[in-house]
């Protein structure tokens, strides 16, 4: 499906974009580069393929949860204005 420059233009006013009549060619051709391709998936026979909810629908493999840093609290906490209790005093924000 090849787009006319007026077709280009109508799209661009539609979608509140601002193109130039030097960048309508180059637009086109990427529009209808576009189209091609979805009505190339279009005619893909897809009869018996089970729709997937998510593209990662299968198990993940994970990392082994193991420590990597040592805990450094009370030496953050010694430099810090104010805390109690090992937690951070901040002013009240909200009244």
């Amino acid at each position: 499906m090849t787009l006319k420059r007026t077709e280009v233009e109508k799209i661009a006013h539609l979608a509140r974009l601002q193109v130039t009549a030097d960048e309508l060619d180059a637009v086109a051709g990427d529009l209808t580069n576009i189209l091609d391709l979805v009505a190339q998936m279009e005619s893909v026979d897809t009869e018996g393929v089970t729709p997937m909810a998510h593209p990662l629908h299968m198990a993940q493999r994970l990392r082994e949860d193991e420590v990597t840093e040592s805990d450094q609290r009370e030496r953050f906490q010694a430099i810090a204005p104010a805390t109690e209790n090992g937690l951070y005093l901040v002013p009240k924000v909200i009244d």
